[in-house]
Protein backbone atom coordinates (compact mmCIF):
# COMPACT_ATOMS: atom_id res chain seq x y z
CA UNK A 1 0.00 0.00 0.00
CA UNK A 2 3.16 2.40 0.78
CA UNK A 3 4.15 1.64 -2.72
CA UNK A 4 1.29 2.52 -4.11
CA UNK A 5 0.65 5.59 -2.48
CA UNK A 6 4.34 6.42 -3.24
CA UNK A 7 3.44 5.93 -7.10
CA UNK A 8 -0.14 7.97 -7.05
CA UNK A 9 2.46 11.04 -5.09
CA UNK A 10 4.92 10.72 -8.43
CA UNK A 11 2.33 10.76 -10.74
CA UNK A 12 1.61 14.26 -9.65
CA UNK A 13 4.47 15.37 -11.77
CA UNK A 14 5.87 14.29 -15.21
CA UNK A 15 8.93 12.28 -13.18
CA UNK A 16 7.31 8.75 -14.24
CA UNK A 17 7.80 9.79 -17.61
CA UNK A 18 11.96 10.27 -17.07
CA UNK A 19 11.63 6.19 -16.25
CA UNK A 20 11.04 6.15 -20.22
CA UNK A 21 14.27 8.14 -20.98
CA UNK A 22 16.29 4.38 -20.91
CA UNK A 23 14.07 3.52 -23.74
CA UNK A 24 14.62 6.27 -25.98
CA UNK A 25 18.59 6.05 -25.33
CA UNK A 26 18.46 2.51 -27.30
CA UNK A 27 17.32 4.15 -30.41
CA UNK A 28 19.72 6.86 -30.18
CA UNK A 29 19.39 7.41 -34.36
CA UNK A 30 16.09 7.83 -34.57
CA UNK A 31 15.85 10.15 -31.66
CA UNK A 32 18.82 12.15 -32.91
CA UNK A 33 16.79 12.32 -36.33
CA UNK A 34 13.59 13.75 -34.50
CA UNK A 35 15.65 16.75 -32.39
CA UNK A 36 17.44 17.77 -35.80
CA UNK A 37 14.48 17.79 -38.02
CA UNK A 38 12.45 19.39 -35.23
CA UNK A 39 15.38 22.30 -34.65
CA UNK A 40 15.47 22.58 -37.96
CA UNK A 41 11.22 23.32 -38.19
CA UNK A 42 11.52 25.35 -35.46
CA UNK A 43 14.45 28.06 -36.71
CA UNK A 44 12.66 27.91 -40.27
CA UNK A 45 9.79 28.85 -38.44
CA UNK A 46 11.65 31.82 -36.69
CA UNK A 47 12.98 33.09 -39.63
CA UNK A 48 9.62 34.07 -41.48
CA UNK A 49 8.68 37.28 -39.69
CA UNK A 50 12.20 38.51 -40.06
CA UNK A 51 11.50 38.29 -43.64
CA UNK A 52 8.85 39.85 -43.57
CA UNK A 53 10.17 43.26 -41.57
CA UNK A 54 12.87 43.46 -44.27
CA UNK A 55 10.52 42.97 -47.11
CA UNK A 56 8.00 45.34 -45.37
CA UNK A 57 10.66 48.17 -44.75
CA UNK A 58 12.53 47.44 -47.33
CA UNK A 59 10.55 46.11 -50.42
CA UNK A 60 6.82 48.23 -49.83
CA UNK A 61 8.66 51.61 -48.91
CA UNK A 62 10.93 51.66 -52.04
CA UNK A 63 8.84 50.48 -53.98
CA UNK A 64 11.27 47.92 -54.92
CA UNK A 65 9.23 44.53 -57.07
CA UNK A 66 12.38 42.99 -57.76
CA UNK A 67 13.63 43.00 -53.71
CA UNK A 68 9.96 41.74 -53.11
CA UNK A 69 10.06 39.12 -55.61
CA UNK A 70 13.28 37.75 -54.19
CA UNK A 71 11.93 37.87 -50.82
CA UNK A 72 8.91 35.76 -51.75
CA UNK A 73 11.53 33.35 -53.22
CA UNK A 74 12.92 33.05 -50.32
CA UNK A 75 9.96 32.46 -48.63
CA UNK A 76 9.06 29.53 -50.64
CA UNK A 77 12.24 27.81 -49.96
CA UNK A 78 11.46 28.23 -46.22
CA UNK A 79 8.14 26.96 -46.66
CA UNK A 80 10.13 24.05 -48.82
CA UNK A 81 12.48 23.38 -46.16
CA UNK A 82 10.00 23.76 -43.18
CA UNK A 83 7.94 21.12 -44.94
CA UNK A 84 10.11 18.69 -45.57
CA UNK A 85 11.94 18.96 -42.10
CA UNK A 86 8.22 18.79 -40.54
CA UNK A 87 7.50 15.79 -42.67
CA UNK A 88 11.04 14.43 -41.56
CA UNK A 89 10.24 14.88 -37.75
CA UNK A 90 7.22 13.27 -37.55
CA UNK A 91 8.42 10.06 -39.20
CA UNK A 92 11.37 10.21 -36.15
CA UNK A 93 8.67 10.79 -33.68
CA UNK A 94 6.25 8.25 -34.38
CA UNK A 95 8.79 5.98 -35.39
CA UNK A 96 10.28 6.78 -31.83
CA UNK A 97 6.65 6.24 -29.96
CA UNK A 98 6.19 2.94 -31.23
CA UNK A 99 9.27 1.53 -30.83
CA UNK A 100 9.29 2.57 -27.01
CA UNK A 101 6.03 1.21 -27.18
CA UNK A 102 6.58 -1.44 -27.93
CA UNK A 103 9.73 -2.43 -25.89
CA UNK A 104 7.53 -0.96 -22.94
CA UNK A 105 4.60 -3.62 -23.50
CA UNK A 106 7.27 -6.06 -23.85
CA UNK A 107 8.86 -5.65 -20.74
CA UNK A 108 6.44 -5.18 -18.81
CA UNK A 109 4.62 -8.84 -19.91
CA UNK A 110 8.19 -10.27 -19.71
CA UNK A 111 7.91 -8.87 -15.78
CA UNK A 112 4.62 -9.85 -15.39
CA UNK A 113 5.33 -13.38 -16.09
CA UNK A 114 7.97 -13.83 -13.93
CA UNK A 115 6.13 -12.72 -10.55
CA UNK A 116 4.91 -15.27 -8.22
CA UNK A 117 1.33 -16.27 -8.09
CA UNK A 118 0.94 -14.49 -4.53
CA UNK A 119 0.82 -11.50 -6.64
CA UNK A 120 -2.13 -12.42 -9.18
CA UNK A 121 -3.91 -14.02 -5.35
CA UNK A 122 -4.43 -10.22 -5.03
CA UNK A 123 -4.70 -8.54 -8.39
CA UNK A 124 -7.07 -8.71 -10.93
CA UNK A 125 -6.26 -10.04 -14.56
CA UNK A 126 -8.29 -7.97 -16.64
CA UNK A 127 -6.40 -5.04 -14.97
CA UNK A 128 -3.29 -5.99 -15.71
CA UNK A 129 -4.02 -5.93 -19.48
CA UNK A 130 -5.74 -2.52 -19.34
CA UNK A 131 -2.52 -0.97 -18.10
CA UNK A 132 -0.60 -3.08 -21.01
CA UNK A 133 -2.72 -1.91 -23.31
CA UNK A 134 -4.50 1.24 -22.62
CA UNK A 135 -1.86 2.72 -20.57
CA UNK A 136 0.76 2.20 -23.37
CA UNK A 137 -1.51 3.89 -25.70
CA UNK A 138 -1.13 6.82 -23.68
CA UNK A 139 2.54 6.40 -23.56
CA UNK A 140 2.58 6.37 -27.27
CA UNK A 141 0.91 9.29 -27.83
CA UNK A 142 2.88 11.15 -25.56
CA UNK A 143 6.56 10.00 -27.01
CA UNK A 144 5.52 10.56 -30.08
CA UNK A 145 3.60 13.10 -30.67
CA UNK A 146 2.88 15.04 -27.38
CA UNK A 147 6.49 14.97 -26.73
CA UNK A 148 7.90 16.04 -29.72
CA UNK A 149 5.01 19.31 -30.08
CA UNK A 150 6.01 19.47 -26.51
CA UNK A 151 9.87 20.13 -27.24
CA UNK A 152 8.61 22.46 -30.68
CA UNK A 153 6.54 24.77 -28.77
CA UNK A 154 9.29 25.17 -26.13
CA UNK A 155 11.91 25.49 -29.01
CA UNK A 156 9.39 28.50 -30.69
CA UNK A 157 8.04 30.17 -27.51
CA UNK A 158 11.75 30.56 -26.51
CA UNK A 159 13.09 32.04 -29.55
CA UNK A 160 9.90 33.87 -30.10
CA UNK A 161 10.33 35.31 -26.83
CA UNK A 162 14.38 36.28 -27.57
CA UNK A 163 13.84 37.40 -30.85
CA UNK A 164 11.13 39.86 -29.54
CA UNK A 165 13.80 41.16 -27.22
CA UNK A 166 15.87 41.66 -30.08
CA UNK A 167 13.22 43.35 -31.76
CA UNK A 168 11.80 45.79 -29.42
CA UNK A 169 12.95 45.20 -25.54
CA UNK A 170 10.44 47.78 -24.38
CA UNK A 171 7.66 46.05 -26.17
CA UNK A 172 9.04 42.77 -24.29
CA UNK A 173 9.13 43.82 -21.10
CA UNK A 174 5.29 43.93 -21.26
CA UNK A 175 4.82 40.18 -22.29
CA UNK A 176 7.32 39.13 -20.20
CA UNK A 177 5.68 40.41 -17.12
CA UNK A 178 2.62 38.50 -17.90
CA UNK A 179 4.28 35.41 -18.31
CA UNK A 180 4.25 34.72 -14.63
CA UNK A 181 0.56 35.66 -14.60
CA UNK A 182 -0.22 32.92 -17.25
CA UNK A 183 3.01 29.99 -16.18
CA UNK A 184 1.44 29.67 -12.30
CA UNK A 185 -1.99 28.92 -13.17
CA UNK A 186 -1.12 26.69 -15.47
CA UNK A 187 1.16 24.41 -12.85
CA UNK A 188 -1.35 24.73 -10.08
CA UNK A 189 -4.44 23.61 -12.57
CA UNK A 190 -1.63 20.58 -14.06
CA UNK A 191 -1.76 19.12 -10.94
CA UNK A 192 -5.15 18.71 -10.32
CA UNK A 193 -5.54 17.34 -14.41
CA UNK A 194 -2.83 14.16 -13.21
CA UNK A 195 -4.76 13.35 -9.91
CA UNK A 196 -8.12 13.59 -12.21
CA UNK A 197 -6.50 12.03 -14.87
CA UNK A 198 -4.37 8.70 -12.97
CA UNK A 199 -8.21 8.22 -11.30
CA UNK A 200 -10.07 7.89 -14.80
CA UNK A 201 -7.08 5.83 -15.57
CA UNK A 202 -7.84 3.26 -12.76
CA UNK A 203 -11.53 3.27 -12.68
CA UNK A 204 -10.99 2.26 -16.48
CA UNK A 205 -8.84 -0.47 -15.80
CA UNK A 206 -11.43 -1.91 -12.95
CA UNK A 207 -13.98 -1.69 -15.75
CA UNK A 208 -11.88 -3.47 -18.12
CA UNK A 209 -11.00 -6.43 -15.31
CA UNK A 210 -14.72 -7.22 -14.95
CA UNK A 211 -15.61 -7.26 -18.30
CA UNK A 212 -12.29 -9.65 -18.93
CA UNK A 213 -13.76 -11.82 -16.26
CA UNK A 214 -17.73 -11.51 -17.31
CA UNK A 215 -16.90 -12.56 -20.87
CA UNK A 216 -14.15 -15.43 -19.96
CA UNK A 217 -17.41 -16.99 -17.89
CA UNK A 218 -20.17 -16.08 -20.52
CA UNK A 219 -21.50 -19.79 -20.54
CA UNK A 220 -21.89 -19.49 -16.40
CA UNK A 221 -23.48 -15.92 -17.31
CA UNK A 222 -26.10 -17.37 -19.63
CA UNK A 223 -26.75 -20.32 -17.77
CA UNK A 224 -27.82 -18.63 -14.50
CA UNK A 225 -29.68 -15.76 -16.75
CA UNK A 226 -27.34 -13.00 -15.26
CA UNK A 227 -26.77 -11.40 -18.39
CA UNK A 228 -28.79 -8.11 -17.09
CA UNK A 229 -26.88 -8.37 -13.66
CA UNK A 230 -23.54 -8.38 -16.03
CA UNK A 231 -24.65 -5.53 -18.08
CA UNK A 232 -25.99 -3.45 -15.21
CA UNK A 233 -22.37 -3.98 -13.10
CA UNK A 234 -19.93 -3.32 -16.21
CA UNK A 235 -22.28 -0.09 -17.09
CA UNK A 236 -22.03 1.52 -13.79
CA UNK A 237 -18.51 0.29 -13.63
CA UNK A 238 -18.14 2.39 -17.36
CA UNK A 239 -20.32 5.38 -15.98
CA UNK A 240 -17.66 5.81 -13.29
CA UNK A 241 -15.12 5.71 -15.64
CA UNK A 242 -17.27 8.20 -18.06
CA UNK A 243 -17.43 10.28 -14.69
CA UNK A 244 -13.67 10.52 -13.79
CA UNK A 245 -12.55 11.12 -17.36
CA UNK A 246 -15.47 14.02 -17.89
CA UNK A 247 -13.99 15.42 -14.37
CA UNK A 248 -10.54 15.15 -15.85
CA UNK A 249 -11.72 16.49 -19.25
CA UNK A 250 -13.44 19.52 -17.90
CA UNK A 251 -10.10 20.82 -16.00
CA UNK A 252 -8.55 20.32 -19.32
CA UNK A 253 -10.89 22.85 -20.97
CA UNK A 254 -10.75 25.26 -18.30
CA UNK A 255 -7.35 25.55 -17.82
CA UNK A 256 -6.85 25.26 -22.01
CA UNK A 257 -9.85 27.96 -22.14
CA UNK A 258 -7.40 30.06 -19.46
CA UNK A 259 -4.14 29.83 -21.06
CA UNK A 260 -5.67 31.08 -24.52
CA UNK A 261 -7.19 33.90 -23.02
CA UNK A 262 -4.30 35.45 -21.02
CA UNK A 263 -1.47 35.03 -23.63
CA UNK A 264 -3.72 36.48 -26.77
CA UNK A 265 -5.00 38.89 -24.04
CA UNK A 266 -1.67 39.89 -23.25
CA UNK A 267 -0.64 40.29 -27.38
CA UNK A 268 -3.57 42.47 -28.00
CA UNK A 269 -1.95 44.75 -25.09
CA UNK A 270 1.15 44.88 -26.61
CA UNK A 271 -0.02 45.09 -30.09
CA UNK A 272 -1.88 48.17 -28.66
CA UNK A 273 1.31 50.07 -27.10
CA UNK A 274 2.90 49.05 -30.19
CA UNK A 275 0.70 50.95 -32.42
CA UNK A 276 1.00 53.91 -30.16
CA UNK A 277 5.05 53.74 -30.71
CA UNK A 278 4.24 53.89 -35.01
CA UNK A 279 1.77 56.87 -34.80
CA UNK A 280 5.01 58.39 -32.52
CA UNK A 281 7.35 57.12 -35.17
CA UNK A 282 9.58 55.67 -32.55
CA UNK A 283 8.99 52.41 -34.32
CA UNK A 284 8.88 51.06 -37.74
CA UNK A 285 5.91 49.34 -39.33
CA UNK A 286 7.84 46.26 -39.96
CA UNK A 287 9.72 46.09 -37.22
CA UNK A 288 5.69 46.15 -35.40
CA UNK A 289 4.71 43.55 -37.75
CA UNK A 290 8.00 41.34 -36.52
CA UNK A 291 7.28 41.88 -33.15
CA UNK A 292 3.49 41.06 -33.43
CA UNK A 293 4.20 37.81 -35.39
CA UNK A 294 7.23 36.56 -32.57
CA UNK A 295 4.64 37.77 -30.28
CA UNK A 296 1.57 35.58 -31.60
CA UNK A 297 3.90 32.42 -32.37
CA UNK A 298 5.29 32.87 -28.71
CA UNK A 299 1.06 33.06 -27.86
CA UNK A 300 0.41 29.98 -30.00
CA UNK A 301 3.23 27.99 -28.60
CA UNK A 302 2.51 28.81 -25.34
CA UNK A 303 -1.09 28.47 -25.96
CA UNK A 304 -0.75 24.85 -27.01
CA UNK A 305 2.02 23.91 -24.61
CA UNK A 306 -1.11 24.34 -22.32
CA UNK A 307 -3.04 21.50 -24.22
CA UNK A 308 0.31 19.60 -24.68
CA UNK A 309 0.82 19.57 -20.52
CA UNK A 310 -2.56 18.34 -19.92
CA UNK A 311 -1.71 14.86 -22.11
CA UNK A 312 1.59 14.60 -20.67
CA UNK A 313 0.04 14.66 -17.20
CA UNK A 314 -2.43 12.11 -18.46
CA UNK A 315 0.84 10.09 -19.85
CA UNK A 316 2.62 10.25 -16.68
CA UNK A 317 -0.28 8.95 -14.87
CA UNK A 318 -0.50 5.98 -17.17
CA UNK A 319 3.57 5.73 -16.90
CA UNK A 320 3.15 5.74 -12.94
CA UNK A 321 0.98 2.62 -13.37
CA UNK A 322 3.30 0.85 -15.77
CA UNK A 323 6.51 1.41 -13.03
CA UNK A 324 4.07 0.31 -10.72
CA UNK A 325 4.22 -3.01 -12.29
CA UNK A 326 8.28 -3.13 -13.36
CA UNK A 327 8.69 -2.17 -9.36
CA UNK A 328 6.74 -5.27 -8.68
CA UNK A 329 9.36 -7.46 -7.34
CA UNK A 330 9.14 -11.41 -7.95
CA UNK A 331 8.41 -13.09 -4.04
CA UNK A 332 10.01 -16.14 -5.67
CA UNK A 333 13.63 -15.68 -6.86
CA UNK A 334 16.58 -17.63 -8.16
CA UNK A 335 19.35 -16.78 -5.04
CA UNK A 336 22.27 -15.15 -6.17
CA UNK A 337 24.38 -17.98 -6.45
CA UNK A 338 22.09 -21.05 -7.09
CA UNK A 339 22.84 -24.11 -5.83
CA UNK A 340 22.96 -26.90 -8.84
CA UNK A 341 20.43 -29.99 -9.22
CA UNK A 342 22.17 -33.05 -9.71
CA UNK A 343 22.87 -34.51 -12.79
CA UNK A 344 21.55 -37.03 -13.96
CA UNK A 345 18.06 -36.26 -12.42
CA UNK A 346 17.24 -38.28 -9.42
CA UNK A 347 13.75 -37.62 -9.07
CA UNK A 348 12.91 -37.90 -5.40
CA UNK A 349 10.85 -35.33 -3.29
CA UNK A 350 11.04 -34.27 0.21
CA UNK A 351 9.25 -32.50 2.44
CA UNK A 352 10.51 -31.45 6.07
CA UNK A 353 8.63 -30.53 8.65
CA UNK A 354 6.84 -27.67 6.14
CA UNK A 355 4.49 -25.44 7.29
CA UNK A 356 2.85 -23.11 5.18
CA UNK A 357 -0.16 -20.19 4.78
CA UNK A 358 -0.74 -19.00 2.16
CA UNK A 359 -0.37 -14.73 2.05
CA UNK A 360 -3.96 -14.28 1.49
CA UNK A 361 -4.95 -16.02 4.39
CA UNK A 362 -1.76 -16.22 6.85
CA UNK A 363 -3.93 -16.82 10.29
CA UNK A 364 -5.28 -20.54 8.05
CA UNK A 365 -2.46 -22.85 8.13
CA UNK A 366 -2.64 -25.09 4.68
CA UNK A 367 0.01 -27.26 6.19
CA UNK A 368 1.12 -28.26 9.47
CA UNK A 369 4.43 -29.87 10.15
CA UNK A 370 4.46 -31.66 6.67
CA UNK A 371 7.05 -34.60 6.34
CA UNK A 372 7.00 -36.25 3.00
CA UNK A 373 9.28 -38.46 1.39
CA UNK A 374 9.00 -39.87 -2.02
CA UNK A 375 11.73 -41.89 -3.62
CA UNK A 376 12.70 -41.78 -7.40
CA UNK A 377 10.57 -44.29 -9.36
CA UNK A 378 7.71 -44.30 -6.61
CA UNK A 379 4.17 -43.87 -7.09
CA UNK A 380 2.21 -42.12 -4.37
CA UNK A 381 -1.35 -40.99 -4.07
CA UNK A 382 -2.64 -38.47 -2.02
CA UNK A 383 -6.49 -38.19 -0.85
CA UNK A 384 -8.29 -36.18 1.64
CA UNK A 385 -11.19 -34.06 1.66
CA UNK A 386 -10.98 -30.36 0.05
CA UNK A 387 -9.05 -28.23 1.91
CA UNK A 388 -6.91 -30.81 3.47
CA UNK A 389 -3.73 -28.80 1.73
CA UNK A 390 -3.09 -31.76 -1.44
CA UNK A 391 -2.91 -28.81 -3.93
CA UNK A 392 -0.73 -26.80 -1.53
CA UNK A 393 1.87 -29.56 -1.97
CA UNK A 394 2.25 -29.10 -5.79
CA UNK A 395 2.23 -25.44 -5.48
CA UNK A 396 5.34 -25.67 -3.17
CA UNK A 397 6.75 -28.47 -5.27
CA UNK A 398 6.80 -25.86 -8.31
CA UNK A 399 8.20 -23.28 -5.62
CA UNK A 400 5.40 -21.03 -6.50
CA UNK A 401 5.45 -19.87 -2.48
CA UNK A 402 8.48 -21.05 -0.28
CA UNK A 403 7.27 -22.57 3.27
CA UNK A 404 6.91 -20.69 6.24
CA UNK A 405 9.54 -23.06 7.73
CA UNK A 406 10.98 -26.42 6.83
CA UNK A 407 12.68 -27.92 3.24
CA UNK A 408 10.88 -28.51 0.17
CA UNK A 409 14.07 -30.46 -1.64
CA UNK A 410 14.06 -32.01 -4.89
CA UNK A 411 16.74 -34.36 -5.87
CA UNK A 412 18.11 -33.48 -1.90
CA UNK A 413 18.67 -29.91 -2.81
CA UNK A 414 15.95 -27.17 -1.05
CA UNK A 415 14.04 -25.83 -3.94
CA UNK A 416 14.64 -22.23 -2.47
CA UNK A 417 18.36 -22.98 -2.92
CA UNK A 418 17.95 -23.63 -6.63
CA UNK A 419 17.01 -21.97 -9.57
CA UNK A 420 13.29 -22.01 -9.79
CA UNK A 421 13.67 -22.82 -13.86
CA UNK A 422 16.02 -25.90 -12.53
CA UNK A 423 13.66 -27.23 -10.18
CA UNK A 424 10.48 -26.67 -12.58
CA UNK A 425 12.50 -28.05 -16.05
CA UNK A 426 12.16 -31.68 -14.09
CA UNK A 427 8.70 -31.38 -13.30
CA UNK A 428 5.29 -31.96 -15.67
CA UNK A 429 2.31 -31.38 -13.92
CA UNK A 430 -1.24 -32.58 -15.54
CA UNK A 431 -3.96 -30.15 -13.69
CA UNK A 432 -7.47 -30.64 -12.85
CA UNK A 433 -8.34 -27.29 -14.38
CA UNK A 434 -6.79 -27.85 -18.14
CA UNK A 435 -5.10 -24.79 -19.78
CA UNK A 436 -5.46 -24.57 -23.34
CA UNK A 437 -4.18 -21.43 -25.29
CA UNK A 438 -5.95 -19.97 -28.34
CA UNK A 439 -3.78 -21.54 -30.41
CA UNK A 440 -3.32 -24.68 -32.69
CA UNK A 441 -3.46 -28.00 -31.38
CA UNK A 442 0.37 -28.83 -32.23
CA UNK A 443 1.13 -25.10 -30.29
CA UNK A 444 -0.33 -26.67 -27.36
CA UNK A 445 1.09 -29.71 -27.01
CA UNK A 446 4.57 -28.25 -27.70
CA UNK A 447 4.08 -25.57 -25.36
CA UNK A 448 6.26 -27.05 -22.80
CA UNK A 449 8.58 -28.38 -25.32
CA UNK A 450 9.74 -25.56 -27.33
CA UNK A 451 11.28 -26.46 -30.43
CA UNK A 452 10.40 -30.01 -30.89
CA UNK A 453 9.59 -31.27 -33.73
CA UNK A 454 6.24 -32.47 -35.59
CA UNK A 455 6.95 -36.03 -35.36
CA UNK A 456 7.40 -35.66 -31.42
CA UNK A 457 4.27 -33.62 -31.19
CA UNK A 458 2.35 -36.46 -32.73
CA UNK A 459 3.93 -39.48 -30.88
CA UNK A 460 3.36 -37.47 -27.73
CA UNK A 461 -0.74 -37.52 -29.09
CA UNK A 462 -0.84 -40.97 -30.00
CA UNK A 463 0.81 -41.90 -26.10
CA UNK A 464 -1.79 -39.96 -24.68
CA UNK A 465 -4.84 -41.63 -27.14
CA UNK A 466 -5.63 -37.87 -28.73
CA UNK A 467 -4.44 -38.46 -32.29
CA UNK A 468 -7.98 -40.04 -32.70
CA UNK A 469 -9.93 -37.22 -31.75
CA UNK A 470 -7.57 -34.74 -33.21
CA UNK A 471 -7.45 -36.58 -36.74
CA UNK A 472 -11.26 -36.07 -37.21
CA UNK A 473 -10.80 -32.39 -36.84
CA UNK A 474 -10.62 -30.24 -40.30
CA UNK A 475 -7.21 -29.07 -40.16
CA UNK A 476 -5.53 -32.25 -38.15
CA UNK A 477 -2.87 -30.74 -35.74
CA UNK A 478 -3.49 -27.23 -37.25
CA UNK A 479 -6.78 -26.94 -36.32
CA UNK A 480 -7.21 -23.79 -33.74
CA UNK A 481 -9.02 -24.57 -30.64
CA UNK A 482 -10.32 -21.05 -29.50
CA UNK A 483 -9.97 -19.36 -26.37
CA UNK A 484 -9.14 -21.65 -23.59
CA UNK A 485 -9.86 -24.61 -25.98
CA UNK A 486 -13.55 -24.01 -25.97
CA UNK A 487 -13.85 -25.70 -29.35
CA UNK A 488 -12.60 -28.55 -27.67
CA UNK A 489 -14.47 -31.37 -24.69
CA UNK A 490 -13.47 -31.61 -21.09
CA UNK A 491 -12.02 -34.89 -22.01
CA UNK A 492 -10.37 -33.95 -25.43
CA UNK A 493 -8.70 -30.32 -23.41
CA UNK A 494 -7.73 -32.82 -20.70
CA UNK A 495 -5.99 -35.84 -23.12
CA UNK A 496 -4.16 -32.44 -24.62
CA UNK A 497 -2.33 -31.67 -21.64
CA UNK A 498 -1.36 -35.03 -21.03
CA UNK A 499 0.03 -35.30 -24.45
CA UNK A 500 2.29 -31.78 -23.12
CA UNK A 501 2.97 -33.62 -20.08
CA UNK A 502 4.33 -36.71 -22.08
CA UNK A 503 6.11 -34.37 -24.30
CA UNK A 504 8.47 -32.53 -21.42
CA UNK A 505 9.80 -36.03 -20.43
CA UNK A 506 10.22 -34.71 -17.17
CA UNK A 507 11.55 -37.05 -14.13
CA UNK A 508 8.96 -36.12 -11.73
CA UNK A 509 5.21 -36.27 -12.58
CA UNK A 510 2.34 -34.33 -10.93
CA UNK A 511 -1.06 -35.60 -12.05
CA UNK A 512 -4.06 -33.30 -10.45
CA UNK A 513 -6.72 -35.41 -11.20
CA UNK A 514 -5.56 -35.82 -14.57
CA UNK A 515 -8.74 -37.93 -15.32
CA UNK A 516 -11.31 -36.23 -13.88
CA UNK A 517 -13.14 -34.25 -17.53
CA UNK A 518 -12.92 -38.05 -18.75
CA UNK A 519 -16.01 -40.39 -19.54
CA UNK A 520 -15.33 -44.51 -19.12
CA UNK A 521 -14.28 -45.05 -21.91
CA UNK A 522 -11.75 -41.86 -22.68
CA UNK A 523 -10.62 -42.75 -18.55
CA UNK A 524 -9.55 -46.07 -19.48
CA UNK A 525 -7.17 -45.52 -22.62
CA UNK A 526 -5.59 -42.58 -20.92
CA UNK A 527 -5.27 -44.57 -17.80
CA UNK A 528 -3.27 -46.88 -19.79
CA UNK A 529 -1.42 -44.16 -21.56
CA UNK A 530 -0.74 -42.67 -17.66
CA UNK A 531 0.00 -46.17 -16.56
CA UNK A 532 3.10 -46.16 -19.51
CA UNK A 533 4.22 -42.15 -19.13
CA UNK A 534 4.28 -43.48 -15.12
CA UNK A 535 6.90 -46.34 -15.50
CA UNK A 536 10.59 -44.59 -14.54
CA UNK A 537 9.19 -41.81 -13.41
CA UNK A 538 8.20 -40.54 -9.90
CA UNK A 539 4.73 -39.76 -9.39
CA UNK A 540 2.73 -37.99 -7.31
CA UNK A 541 -1.44 -38.22 -7.84
CA UNK A 542 -4.18 -35.92 -6.13
CA UNK A 543 -7.30 -38.06 -6.62
CA UNK A 544 -11.12 -37.54 -5.25
CA UNK A 545 -12.00 -40.57 -6.86
CA UNK A 546 -10.10 -43.17 -5.23
CA UNK A 547 -10.12 -45.66 -8.34
CA UNK A 548 -7.95 -43.49 -9.99
CA UNK A 549 -4.97 -44.54 -7.16
CA UNK A 550 -5.35 -48.38 -6.53
CA UNK A 551 -2.12 -48.87 -8.49
CA UNK A 552 -0.37 -46.30 -6.02
CA UNK A 553 2.85 -48.16 -4.10
CA UNK A 554 1.56 -45.81 -1.26
CA UNK A 555 -1.12 -43.56 -0.66
CA UNK A 556 -1.57 -40.77 1.89
CA UNK A 557 -4.29 -39.53 3.76
CA UNK A 558 -4.85 -35.53 4.36
CA UNK A 559 -6.57 -33.70 6.65
CA UNK A 560 -5.76 -30.50 8.10
CA UNK A 561 -2.83 -30.30 6.81
CA UNK A 562 -1.05 -33.31 7.68
CA UNK A 563 -0.82 -36.84 6.82
CA UNK A 564 -2.96 -38.73 9.10
CA UNK A 565 -3.19 -42.22 7.32
CA UNK A 566 -0.56 -44.23 4.78
CA UNK A 567 -0.13 -46.99 3.25
CA UNK A 568 -1.35 -49.56 0.38
CA UNK A 569 -5.32 -49.10 -0.62
CA UNK A 570 -6.09 -53.04 1.41
CA UNK A 571 -4.16 -51.58 4.41
CA UNK A 572 -5.91 -48.28 4.72
CA UNK A 573 -9.32 -49.71 4.40
CA UNK A 574 -8.71 -52.77 6.78
CA UNK A 575 -7.72 -49.75 9.32
CA UNK A 576 -11.51 -48.29 9.17
CA UNK A 577 -9.95 -45.01 9.21
CA UNK A 578 -10.81 -41.72 6.91
CA UNK A 579 -9.94 -43.36 3.45
CA UNK A 580 -12.07 -46.70 4.62
CA UNK A 581 -15.06 -44.21 5.05
CA UNK A 582 -13.81 -42.42 1.95
CA UNK A 583 -14.23 -45.84 -0.24
CA UNK A 584 -17.16 -46.75 1.80
CA UNK A 585 -18.97 -44.05 0.05
CA UNK A 586 -17.41 -44.10 -3.34
CA UNK A 587 -17.81 -47.89 -3.88
CA UNK A 588 -20.78 -47.87 -2.22
CA UNK A 589 -20.24 -50.82 0.11
CA UNK A 590 -19.06 -52.03 3.50
CA UNK A 591 -15.17 -52.18 4.11
CA UNK A 592 -14.74 -55.78 3.88
CA UNK A 593 -16.37 -55.41 0.74
CA UNK A 594 -14.05 -52.95 -0.36
CA UNK A 595 -10.96 -55.33 0.24
CA UNK A 596 -12.21 -56.73 -3.20
CA UNK A 597 -12.06 -53.73 -5.48
CA UNK A 598 -8.69 -54.47 -6.70
CA UNK A 599 -8.87 -58.35 -6.38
Amino acid sequence: MARQDKARDSSSTLQPLGRLFPYILRYKLLAGGAIVFLCVAAVTTLILPTAVRRMIDNGFSNSDSNFINEYFSMLMVLAVVLAAASALRYYFVITLGERIVADLRRDVFSHITSLSPAFFDTNQTGEIVSRLTADTVQIKSAVGASASLALRNTLLCLGAVGMMVYTSPKLSSLVILAIPLIVFPLVAFGRSVRKRSREAQDRLAGASAYASEAIGAIRTVQAFNSAGTASARFGEAAENAFEAARLSTRQRAFLTGFAITMVFGSVVAVLWFGAQSVLAGTLTAGTLGQFLLYSVMAAGALAALSEVWSELSQASGAASRLMELLAEKPGIQAPARPVKLPAPPIGSVEFADVKFAYPTRPGNAALLGLNLLVNPGERVAIVGQSGAGKSTIFSLILRYYDPDSGQVLVDGVDVKDADPDDVRARIAIVPQDTTIFAASIHENIAFGAPGCSRADVEAAARAAHAEEFILRLDQGYDTEVGERGIMLSGGQRQRIAIARAILRNAPILLLDEATSALDAESETLVQTALDGLMAGRTTIVIAHRLATVLKADRILVMDQGRVVEEGTHQSLVAKGGIYARLASLQFGVDRHNVLHVVR
